[in-house]
This record gives C-alpha cells, structure tokens and sequence, in this order.
C-alpha cells in the first residue's frame, strides 16, 4: 500500500471537506481543495473553516462547479494520487423543494469528475454517498448487501444514482473507486442547518426545539474524525469498486441527543413536538465490519465524548 501524496478534494470548504483538508496537510500531504461555495448556507462559514489550509504552502483553493467539464478538466489534468469528491448539494428535506437541481449536482457533476478521472488516469477515486440510500426500515444494523433500490427522498436517490455512476466507470474503464455511506456526520464545523448544531443554538437561545414524531427515531450519530480518518485510509488504499459504511456502530435516539446537549450546555431544552416530516427515516445504524476489514476503520468517539468537544467549538465561536 502506497501513501497517496497529492490529493484533490472536492466540497473542500464544507464540514467533512474542510476537516480532510486539515488531516491531510497536518499528514505532510499536498491538497488542493475545489469549492463553488454554493449559498446552501454562509459563505463566510466555508471560508473560516479553510482559514488554517489556506494558510499553508501545500494547499490551493480552485473555485468551480463540478458540472463545468472545462474546468475539470483542466483541474484534474495537474495530476492527483486520488481525488476525495465531497461536493454535492446535501440535506433530505431541502431536496424535495428542488429535486432537479439536486439530480443536476449530485448525479451531472458526479459524472462529470469521474469521466475526467478517466481521461487523466486517477489511481483512485472516494465518492461520498450516504446512509439515506437505505430507506425506511424497522430493523439494523444496515449492510451494504442490503437493497437499497427504495429511496425516500430525492438526495437519496442521487446518492444511489452516483453509487451506479461510479460502478458503470468502474466496469467499463477501471475507475478505483470506493463509495462510503455517511451515517449523521457531526462534529465541530457541522452545518447549520442539521440536527445537533440547530438544536444546540436554539436551546443556547432560550428557543424551543422542533422535534419531530415523538423524539424516538434514532440515528448512527458518527463523530467527524472518525469519518475523516476512514476517508485518509480509504485515499490510501484502493480496492477496486467497494461500497462501505462509515458510521459508528450505535444507535441513538433524537430524545437521547437532547439530553446529551443538555448535559453539555448545562440548559434545559424547550421541546416542541412537531407532525414527522416526509423524507425522513425513522432508524439509521450501521454495521461497519466491511469497512473495518477492508480498511481497518475503527471508530472511536463516544456520543458522550462527541458532543463535549462539538459544544467546545461551539460556545468558541461565541
């Protein structure tokens, strides 16, 4: 197994893009980080979290839309041990009011990168897909033998849609790629808009919380070092075409989250019970076994342990 030592990673200025980033130039990497800087939410947010990478010799930021095949093109063309590809438009709810646009981004763009990976001969190729591929289901833990031809939502369905992209560039040309499954990614620079940060903030604000159903529907809460050090591992070692999860084995209930946030900020949440809303599936929980053979991913943060240091840098920013 060889180091992958120069790397471009696309959705670079986002919450797992901008903490890669960091990984691999503190590992003494080369990156150069590919954003559009989409206004899904605040630009200044995408460029704070670059603020140390583009303070470093080894790292250059292009800014580009990955369905522009000319810029690509030219982008790639430099040269890459592996390209991380993280750009997408992301969240289930805000793909049922722009279904298109998503299916443009996240199935377009993805083909776009992956037909000039193969112009240009990348070694390998991580795709980042997601654990809302498996739908609605009762029982876990999900494995990636699973079916998983029942979307939910239309992000959903261009996550599977990039999945099939990338095994058709695979079959047909070569394309090393290895798609990984996110499972509720949290952590210090999370979006604004997911669960965690937006009930955090309004519990902070003296604001009640939206909660959903009756608060039992749980996730695969996954700490944001821990995907990010499967992705590094993942970089360096190709396997061909694979599909793995990266979550952390553990089921938590939205309920349970609210009093982990609670503990940690040391404030009683306002809990606002609110109608389901569609799109969302009620359990996520991922069995890791193939990721940790395959890659020897191993995750290691608690749920506990991950909100204390996601309320840290949270009360930091003020």
């Amino acid at each position: 197994m060889s180091r992958a030592e120069r790397i471009l990673v696309t959705g670079a200025a986002g919450f797992i893009g901008s903490t890669l980033v960091d990984r691999l130039l503190e590992q003494g990497r080369t990156v150069v980080g590919l954003d559009s800087f989409d206004p899904f939410y605040a630009e200044s947010e995408k460029r704070a979290n670059l603020a140390g990478a583009t303070a470093s010799a080894s790292f250059r930021l292009v800014e580009a839309d990955i369905r522009d095949a000319a810029r690509m093109d030219a982008v790639l063309s430099e040269g890459f041990d592996a390209v991380v590809h993280l750009a997408a438009l992301a969240g289930v709810r805000p793909s049922l009011e722009r279904p298109a646009a998503y299916a443009d981004v996240n199935v377009n763009g993805s083909a776009v990168l992956f037909e000039s990976a193969v112009r240009h001969d990348m070694p390998t190729f991580v795709f980042a897909s997601s654990s809302s591929v498996y739908g609605e289901r009762e029982s876990g833990p999900f494995l990636e033998s699973d079916r998983v031809d029942h979307p939910i939502s239309p992000y959903a369905a261009t996550k599977k849609a990039g999945e099939l992209v990338a095994h058709s560039f695979h079959s047909a040309h070569g394309l090393d790629v290895t798609c990984v499954r996110f499972f509720t990614a949290y952590g210090p620079r999370q979006r604004p808009d997911l669960a965690i940060r937006r009930f955090a903030e309004r519990m902070r604000a003296g604001s009640p919380i939206p909660i959903y159903g009756d608060g039992s529907a749980v996730r695969d809460f996954t700490y944001v070092d821990d995907v990010v050090d499967g992705l590094v591992r993942a970089v360096d070692r190709p396997l061909g075409y694979a599909v793995l999860n990266f979550g952390a084995g553990r089921a938590v209930s939205v309920l349970q989250m609210v009093d982990e946030l609670e503990r940690a900020l040391g404030v009683e949440a306002k809990r606002e019970f609110q109608d389901p809303q569609v799109g969302d599936v009620p359990r996520t929980l991922a069995d890791v076994s193939a990721a940790r053979e395959a890659l020897g991913y191993d995750p290691r943060i608690g749920f506990e342990e991950g909100i204390s240091r996601f309320v840290a840098w949270l009360e930091g920013r003020g």
